[in-house]
Formats: structure tokens, C-alpha cells, sequence
């Protein structure tokens, strides 16, 4: 799906919708969970994981935004209900305001955010059956990790943080999407919608900032790559 006129808007619209629903599931039964503070520690962790991991990137003044909007948005321990539940209320509204590609990468985005959510919820509870979750350390993890298994879903997060991150940079090249977001600011507040505008917005001014992102993605593919590999051993 390279090509604008190959996205079917419809279709997107239908596909987010569905994985919208899936990761409302997969949240609401976590707050339900009698042990549910085992999920923020186990985001947390990863979190500090992965500011360890790209510390470089952090620091440096071309790749800092970039950074910290895959550590917070994408990978983080960022609670997305708000964001859910805006989606959920607008999905016909962004099918007819926003461009394809950008639609799509949004569809990408839920994705990885649905996909991340059901190996969270694996992994955490891999650490309980270990007698872990309250006490992660490098090995618990690794361990949990391979008794988890999933090697192919592991693959397509790395694949899919590749591909939101060419997409936006793409994006930035596209004047259409500046206005838009621009206009769209303050009718989102007023419609309930600022996480989700905060969320595009954030996405977009960060990569903006780095003018070309080939380097900065391929820096992140590998190291996920090769500590994915190391850890399934």
C-alpha cells in the first residue's frame, strides 16, 4: 500500500474500528484483573528498558522528539483509553476528513497499540506463573519472554514501528497534512477529541523535526531485531 490511490478509506475505516474494539477488550479486562497494577510495572519496566536501549537517540538534538514519541506513544507506558474512546466516537468523522495515507497510519498505529497490549498481557502472565510480576528484573523478562513465545507477532511490532515511523515521514511532506492539523485543533478540543489531535499532532511535528528518518528507523529495527534474536536465544 505505497501508492495513495491503492487505500481504500472505507475499508481502513472498518479495519481501525474493529481494532479499536480489540484493545478496549483487552484494557477493559485488564482493569478488571484483581492483580492489575502487575501491567504498569510491567510497562514501566519496559519503559526504562527502552530509554536505556536508545539513550543515544534521547540525547541527541536531531532524534530526541522522534525518541521520546516512540517511547511515550507507541511503546510506552502511556494509558490510551482516552485516546479509544475518542476513536471509537470518530472513526466515520476521520474516514471523511483525513487523507488516506493518513488514516492508514493511524490504522498502524492501533495496531501496534493492540497488538503491544495482547503481548503485555502474555508477558504478564508468564511473570506471575513465574512469581515475577512485582519483581522484574533482565532475567525474569527474558525468561517470560521465551516461555511466551510469539516470535512472529514480535517480528510484526518491530515491522510495524518501521513502518508508522516511514509513514510519518512521509507525511511531513505532504503541506495538505500541516493545514490540516492546524484546522483540526481547535474543532478537536471542542469535540472531545484533544488526545487523539495531541496524539497526530505529537507524531508529526516530531518527525518533522528530523528531516529524514531512514538513519533513525534503521538504528531502532536493528537493536529490537538483534535483542528480540538474543532473547529467544
Amino acid at each position: 500500500m505505497d501508492d495513495e490511490t491503492d487505500l481504500d478509506k472505507a475499508a481502513i475505516g472498518t479495519e481501525l474500528a474493529a481494532c479499536i474494539a480489540e484493545a478496549r477488550e483487552l484494557r477493559a479486562a485488564r482493569a478488571a484483573d484483581p492483580e492489575a497494577a502487575d501491567y504498569p510495572l510491567l510497562k514501566q519496566w519496559q519503559a526504562d528498558r527502552l530509554a536505556h536501549t536508545y539513550a543515544d537517540l534521547l540525547a541527541s538534538e536531531r532524534y530526541r522528539h522522534a525518541a521520546e514519541f516512540f517511547l511515550s506513544d507507541l511503546y510506552g507506558p502511556k494509558d490510551f483509553r482516552s485516546r479509544d474512546d475518542e476513536l471509537a466516537r470518530v472513526v466515520p468523522v476521520m474516514v471523511r476528513v483525513l487523507p488516506a495515507r493518513a488514516l492508514f497510519t493511524l490504522l498502524e498505529a492501533v495496531k501496534m497499540d493492540t497488538l503491544s497490549e495482547s503481548l503485555d498481557t502474555d508477558m504478564v502472565r508468564a511473570l506471575r506463573a513465574a512469581g515475577r510480576s512485582h519483581d522484574i528484573d533482565a532475567a525474569a523478562y527474558v525468561a517470560a519472554y521465551r516461555a511466551c513465545g510469539r516470535r512472529a507477532d514480535r517480528e510484526q511490532q518491530i515491522a510495524l514501528v518501521d513502518y508508522i515511523g516511514k509513514t510519518l515521514d512521509r507525511l511531513t511532506r505532504m503541506p495538505l497534512i500541516r493545514v490540516s492539523l492546524r484546522i483540526m485543533e481547535g474543532p478537536a478540543h471542542l469535540a472531545g477529541l484533544a488526545a487523539l489531535h495531541s496524539f497526530l499532532q505529537r507524531g508529526f511535528d516530531a518527525f518533522s523535526r528530523m528531516k529524514g528518518a531512514d538513519e533513525f528507523l534503521d538504528i531502532v529495527t536493528r537493536r529490537e531485531t538483534a535483542m528480540m534474536k538474543e532473547w529467544f536465544g
